[in-house]
């Protein structure tokens, strides 16, 4: 009976592990999780989805300019993507007599979108799996340096033999740590135009407050087309190009969404790692999240209390400070996430089940018994190397600018005598042109002094320059970087190229700059003492993860696993679900455009409304569009969903059972931001703008509703 009561005990336990995972995933479109999807409502098949004989979905979405997703909603290559996808695109084509971030951008006619050099659409082929053509002929005799040049003298010569079209290209990736290879064809459109934007006030509303938040009131949204040439393929840009037509564009559904329902993303998630011991996640939590965080709160703390103060420090910084405060709370919504999920417990949980199911087998026990074991010691020694390697990244490199300056001028003494000087010195003058563009010198200084105060005290002083570090107030007034001293008889932050023109003055004045000299000596430390033995160390560790990997696919033979990613496309899907935050109340999983009025204050830069938009909402016409009737109507804005998204999702479609568009991803609450380390469905929310908004904003506040009548609207 006692047998038995294990028995039961332990099955639950590995049931609890191995459906912990409900939804969620980022999986390779050739290998869905179809049984599963199905169970939870989804209509169509996985064939579908992707097919590389026959038009099917994955034919409509496209890699949109290598960073973010896009999708095509037309049969005349109309693309959607994320404002802040675009931004740069919308960005660059303003001026002061036409704002488009401010006022938005509509054009009303083919002959009105606007060319973007560089820009690109990459729709995928092909999937294949090459696993036993790239490994061939590698050994576990190999070391993690020659197992790697021998990879990729493979995967250059399978590239090169591959049978394609001339105008298609392809790339193979490594997946599962590097266990398994895929290769991808693909046809790349070079000739992308800007279509349509709304004002910044909605397409970014909320801004840095709102964040990594829930609930949510953002018009996340930019139109594109994609041309080709007169057979319908790519090709660079053409007044003689036409508008593509696509094997397959997406119907944009307005049934709207309700808690419970069905939905999938398909896009080109960034990077994630799922599949770390649990002894990751306890450094994660207790040492590293922390660190990164304590540095940036320093930053932030001194950005805001000047920029709160002063209107021109604001407007100056106001761009920095977002960037800073972007992963700086996306690290605590992590961590606070997996602390409540109790990741470390769960993986530690499954990694005894791992060590149980490895003793049952010989050949298991010799290969992967010390495993655990093993990533636990390396770990644990890696500990204050990721420290120091942490410190020197946030502390001099990202968040004092000056630093980051006496980092390049270090670099380019380095580089003195020899063919690439110049070519380095013309690349940083034209980095330091837009850097000093908006570079407060005292403000700088603050922040870089509380840094290194930082850095001094928490760095393990093995890993400190010898004779210690001498960075005062007083390297700063004494500095050319700073501006406040002359070089080649002008200020540094004022003149760059007359400042840099007498190369034998320059290299003199940053040999004698007190700054330049102390990150030098830092620099020196690093390099010496921290990233030989770091790297060194983190070679092991991605051998011994690549091992866990393949020993994970063998002894959970049971188990469904995903690759983590690597900006390739996936497939993963949840349901619409509201969600409770931290120490507040649950919200409903739908935001509505009287939520966005309550949020408005005139005149912000985060909260302020166009007068239109405020006036549509008084007037309640929200036509086919809302929900409810007349005064009692309601038009929605954003929804949530437990779709497993991270970084490069942005833009990508969220679909309905039926393969239809119903909104448009853009963020991730707080919390779930954990999800690039651990996913848990009763935590992990994607936020998405609703295609009843997008499409209320183009036809009733922009006028554009032209653009309707070559979408397929599903009511």
């Amino acid at each position: 009976m006692m047998k038995l009561r294990l028995f039961l005990v332990n099955s639950l336990l590995w049931i609890s592990i191995s459906l912990a995972q409900q939804g969620g995933g980022m999986w390779i479109p050739t290998e869905l999780n179809e049984s599963e999807m199905k169970q939870m409502g989804m209509k169509i098949s996985a064939k579908d989805i992707f097919n590389p004989n026959a038009p099917s979905i994955k034919d409509a979405i496209a890699h949109f300019g290598g960073g973010c997703t896009s999708e095509v909603i037309s049969s005349n290559g109309l693309l959607l993507t994320n404002h802040h996808c675009g931004y740069g695109q919308i960005q660059s084509h303003s001026t002061l007599e036409n704002d488009y971030l401010k006022n938005g951008f509509w054009a009303m006619n083919n002959s009105e979108e606007l060319p973007n050099k560089g820009l690109t659409a990459t729709f995928i082929v092909d999937i294949k799996d090459v696993t036993d053509k790239i490994l061939q002929g590698v050994s576990g005799e190999m070391n993690e340096e020659q197992r790697q040049q021998f990879v990729k003298s493979n995967i250059e010569i399978i590239s090169k033999n591959v049978v394609k079209e001339a105008y298609q290209d392809v790339f193979i990736r490594p997946f599962y740590k590097g266990n398994k290879y895929y290769q991808f064809i693909t046809e790349t459109y070079k000739d992308v135009r800007l279509v349509g934007a709304p004002p910044s006030a909605i397409g970014n509303f909320g801004m840095d407050t709102d964040n990594w938040s829930w609930p949510r009131h953002t018009g996340d949204f930019s139109l594109f087309r994609i041309y080709a040439d007169k057979n319908n393929k790519p090709a660079e840009y053409s007044e003689n190009n036409v508008p593509y037509k696509p094997k397959h564009f997406l119907p944009i559904s307005i049934k709207g969404v309700k808690e419970g329902d069905f939905t999938f993303v398909f896009g080109f998630p960034g990077t994630t790692d799922e599949y770390l011991p649990a002894i990751a996640l306890d450094q994660t939590i207790k040492t590293i999240n922390p660190s990164r965080i304590g540095i940036r709160d320093v930053a932030l703390k001194i950005l805001s209390d000047k920029m709160r103060k002063d209107d021109a420090t604001r407007i100056k910084y106001a761009s920095k400070y977002a960037r800073i405060s972007n992963a700086w709370k996306k690290w605590r919504g992590e961590s606070l996430g997996l602390t409540k999920s109790e990741a470390v417990k769960l993986r530690q949980d499954y990694e005894t089940e791992f060590n149980k199911r490895v003793n049952t087998k010989p050949e298991w026990k010799s290969s992967y018994g010390n495993l655990i074991k093993d990533l636990n010691e390396l770990y644990t020694t890696n500990e204050s190397y990721e420290i120091a390697e942490i410190y020197f990244d946030e502390a001099i490199y990202r968040n004092s600018e000056t630093f980051r300056i006496a980092l390049m001028m270090q670099n380019l003494l380095n580089a003195k005598g020899t063919a690439e000087f110049d070519g380095m010195k013309q690349r940083y003058i034209n980095s330091l042109k837009g850097l000093y563009k908006d570079y407060d010198a005292d403000l700088d200084q603050e922040v870089s002094l509380a840094l290194i105060d930082l850095y001094k005290k928490n760095v393990p002083v093995e890993f400190l320059p010898e004779n210690a570090i001498h960075i005062n107030s007083s390297t700063f007034e004494n500095s050319v970087l700073t501006g406040k001293q002359k070089i080649n008889g002008v200020s540094i932050s004022q003149d760059v190229e007359k400042a840099f023109a007498n190369n034998e003055v320059l290299i003199s004045t940053l040999e004698n700059d007190p700054l330049v000299q102390e990150i030098g000596l830092i620099l020196k430390a690093y390099e010496e003492k921290v990233s030989p033995k770091y790297t060194a160390i983190e070679n092991q560790l991605a051998q011994l993860q690549r091992t866990y990997m393949k020993a994970q696919l063998e002894v959970f033979s049971d188990k469904k696993f995903f690759p983590d990613a690597n900006s390739t496309l996936r497939v993963t899907y949840g349901k619409v679900d509201g969600y409770k935050p931290e120490d507040k109340p649950r919200y409903a999983a739908q935001t509505y455009l009287d939520g966005v009025i309550a949020k408005y204050i005139p005149g912000d830069y985060e909260f302020d409304l166009p007068q239109k938009l405020i006036d549509m909402e008084k007037s309640k016409d929200y036509g086919i569009y809302g929900e409810g009737k007349k005064k009692n109507a309601k038009m929605p804005v954003n929804f949530i969903a437990s779709n497993h998204t991270t970084g490069g999702n942005s833009g990508s479609p969220a679909l309905d059972k039926d393969g239809n568009l119903i909104g448009l991803n853009f963020d991730r609450v707080w919390e779930g931001t954990m999800s690039d380390l651990h996913y848990d469905a009763s935590i992990c929310r994607n936020i998405m703008v609703d295609a009843r908004y997008i499409l209320y904003i183009i036809d009733k506040f922009a006028g554009a509703g032209y653009l309707l009548n070559e979408m397929k609207i599903v009511k």
